[in-house]
């Protein structure tokens, strides 16, 4: 995992930051370098793995005392695949993680880890935190992550930190991913990008890193891509920009980053089982998803001496989200008091969120010795603020026979709220060397959050409350050395998760709301808490082979859920239900023969409800007579597989040509609204899906690519839901006089190919 550092001609202080490279280090800690007589001389410093402790960037903590199976991913990893998804590599190649695409998007993919879940969607209950160069990129608003605002290009190094490790802050329930971006000192020189293939996807992106002066670097970086979507009105539209200049002095660095992104992106939603004679068809369209961010970071990091460290950042953020749906309406036949009925077969709606967010981070790192062992301990302060404002409109409309859902007059304002956001966290985390085998880590932070909502429009009082939460979660780790190629390790830690503005405000059964957004009224929640055991051991054999294997154990106590309140799948509300669990293991390993290069891993997760509660779910076959189901301990949570395998297998044909396969088989999933795992046809099946990758340099600067995914064309489901199909008539046209309950699922792309052409220069 580790990469040789390159000899450059720095003083000692700025040797480290450049070894650092974000979150992964190829230098080891201060100690370890060699001080040389003048500014001038050349220092060589040991191949070690740094892993962040904390978002911030910093000395870090190498691998070897780290308590977690971290996994890392580097810019050149990304490089060799040429995939245009950022949640396709974390797929394909990290145990344990797998995506689903309820969306209809490939850009707006769900993420799961050890089966907790970062996702774009709004009220889907998030349990891992995002971060790109210390900045937190969960949304204020509902803590969502929208993957399309983050520069792939630009990425340098990606950590998947496990757990529930208090010192990421809030929302670490089952893991933190920490993304570092490039610098133009350590990615000289520039590259520009072309590609395009299946469903109209046209590709151009470009990059630029250099030095000015021996003080000052740059880099810069843009992508462009339009894509006509494989299935029906799903097309994607894509704008990103990055950049970054930065100071480098004889114990200074300063980095000022800047980006943006403008992008458009249509879902086609799930559809009902029936319409999987053509999976490219929408349910009801339009569907869309318009997101736009700037964003500002200063960051920098001042060494006192070689043993005190200070480093912090200051950030701005304005993020929108505009949203058009196009939806059932699910009162249509309804009668109404004076006996009319209801005849409106679809509600649009349209929301706007615009947040601006902003603060700071400040983390002292000290070096020594304690009791004559060595010693790290760091201590920080993290303030994050943001202001949103929520407007939503509706409007009555009606189904074409292609279901396309077109409005009757005009819209009508449901919605106009704004929420208040403050979240202070206080945290430190000290690693004693107990002996050359033995490292003790002790670690914790507190937080205090509040979240205040207000209503603009006078009509729903209801919503104007405020929330506070606050919490100190602790952390014990424990690593045991006995060779220099093996490290076995135990920790125990704890999260927290404060319930979004969202969830607050759409809590109430007795007034149940529309996802993806409707305020109505606000009832208590309590926050969510996570305990994580792990236990671990990795190692190296020899110089090419390298393995890991971990086991863990998540409970969270009083879960949040999403609990469906009538026939149509999108009404519901918020509610704490009780204790959940994830646990399970993983087995990974990779191995270089001769021109093959081999990477293989297996995950299991075995993700359970604990306590017994009542769900709403009257699509589901075992429900009720008034549509409800009992959830029991030991029913498993839908949309988790148990399995996952994955292999990648690299071969170098000739020194020029370069060939590449990733191998999935996921395991099944149940549907959501089974929860109790009970419904007839609540279970989708496993499937097997394979990739394939190739590079042919041309020259030392232009290289030819090509990529397939899906090479066998395999049909198969991610994501499944229980719904009432109201398009039972001709052609699957509307009748909701003779609706039909059954499963409604997220078609998975078929095969596609796409060729382009890269040109890199120093």
């Amino acid at each position: 995992m580790g990469r040789p550092c390159v000899q450059r001609r720095w003083p000692p202080h700025a040797v480290l930051r450049l070894c650092y490279a974000g979150a992964v280090a190829c230098g080891p800690t201060l100690a370890s370098a060699q001080t040389p007589q003048n500014d001038d001389a050349v220092i060589t410093l040991a191949t070690v793995t740094v892993v962040g402790t904390t978002p911030l960037l910093g000395v870090g903590t190498p691998l070897p005392q780290v308590s977690a199976n971290v996994q890392t991913v580097r810019g050149s990893d990304l490089l060799r695949q040429h995939r245009t998804v950022l949640t396709d590599d974390f797929d394909k190649n990290l145990p344990s993680v797998d995506i689903n695409e309820v969306q209809g998007n490939p850009y707006q993919t769900d993420l799961h880890y050890r089966g907790f879940t970062a996702s774009p969607v709004l009220g889907t209950p998030q349990g891992l935190s995002v971060f790109v160069d210390g900045v937190r990129a969960n949304e204020a608003f509902g803590d969502v992550v929208n993957w399309d605002l983050i520069p792939r290009m630009a990425i340098d190094t990606i950590q998947l930190i496990p757990g529930s490790n208090p010192t990421y802050g809030l929302n670490t329930l089952g893991g933190a991913i920490t993304i570092a971006t490039k610098n133009g000192r350590e990615n000289p020189g520039g590259s520009a990008e072309v590609a395009g293939g299946s469903w109209g996807r046209k590709m151009f992106q470009a990059e630029q890193g250099g030095t000015i002066g021996s003080n000052l670097d740059y880099y810069v970086a843009a992508t462009a891509l339009n894509d006509n979507g494989w299935a029906d009105h799903n097309a994607s539209r894509i704008r990103q920009a990055f950049g970054k200049l930065r100071y480098t002095g004889a114990d200074t660095t300063l980095s000022l980053a800047m980006g943006g992104a403008d992008n458009t992106l249509q879902g086609s939603q799930t559809i009902p089982r029936s319409f999987l004679d053509n999976p490219a068809q929408a349910y009801t369209f339009p569907d869309q998803n318009k997101n736009s961010t700037a964003y500002v970071t200063l960051s920098g990091d001042h060494f006192f001496n070689d043993s005190l460290q200070l480093s912090g950042n200051l950030y701005y953020r304005h993020f929108r989200n505009t949203n058009f749906s196009s939806n059932v309406n699910s009162d249509f036949g309804s009668v109404d008091a004076n006996g009319n009925v209801d005849q409106v077969q679809s509600n649009n709606t349209q929301s706007v969120i615009a947040t601006d967010s902003y603060g700071a981070s400040l983390q002292l790192t000290r070096l020594g010795t304690v009791a004559g062992m060595e010693n790290q301990l760091v201590v920080g302060a993290a303030a994050d603020f943001a202001n949103s404002g929520f407007t939503q409109a509706s409007q009555d409309a009606y189904f074409t026979d292609a279901r396309a859902s077109v409005g009757i007059g005009g819209f009508t304002q449901t919605t106009n709220a704004s929420t208040r956001n403050a979240n202070l966290g206080i945290y430190l985390s000290d690693t004693l060397s107990l002996s050359k085998q033995w490292t003790l880590t002790l670690s914790g932070r507190y937080n205090w959050s509040r979240a205040a909502i207000n209503d603009e429009s006078g009509a729903q009082p209801l919503l104007d409350a405020n929330h506070t939460f606050s919490r100190f979660n602790p952390a014990v780790g424990i690593n045991w050395n006995p060779t220099s190629n093996l490290t076995a390790y135990a920790t125990y830690n704890e999260g927290m998760r404060a319930p979004t503005a969202i969830e607050l405000a759409c809590a109430d059964p007795a007034a149940p709301c529309s996802l993806p957004n409707n305020f109505i009224a606000d009832p208590p929640l309590k926050p969510v808490v996570s305990r994580t055991f792990e236990v671990g051991m990795r190692g190296r054999v020899g110089e090419a082979t390298t393995w890991s294997a971990a086991a863990y154990r998540t409970t969270l106590d009083d879960d949040i859920q999403f609990v469906s309140a009538g026939a149509a799948s999108t009404l519901g509300f918020f509610q704490n239900v009780g204790r959940t669990q994830r646990q399970g293991f993983e087995l990974a390993g990779h191995t270089v023969i001769g021109q093959f290069g081999i990477g293989a891993s297996y995950s299991y997760v075995d993700a359970t409800y604990r306590s017994a509660w009542t769900e709403h779910s009257p699509s589901n076959s075992s429900a009720d007579a008034n549509g409800n189901i009992n959830i029991k301990p030991g029913d498993h949570i839908p949309g988790i597989p148990e399995s996952t395998i994955k292999l990648r297998v690299d071969y170098s044909a000739t020194p020029r040509w370069k060939i590449g396969t990733n191998l999935i088989w996921r395991g099944s999933i149940y549907a959501r609204g089974d929860e109790n795992n009970s419904d007839a046809n609540g279970k989708l099946s496993g499937y097997f899906l394979a990739d394939l990758d190739t590079t042919f340099q041309v020259t030392r600067q232009l290289q030819i690519f090509a990529t397939v995914t899906n090479l066998f064309n395999r049909r198969y489901q991610s994501f499944g839901v229980l719904g009432t199909n109201v398009f039972t008539g001709p052609n699957h046209t509307f009748d909701a006089a003779n609706p039909v309950n059954e499963q409604f699922v997220a078609p998975g792309a078929p095969r596609s190919v796409w060729i382009g052409l890269r040109y890199a220069w120093k």
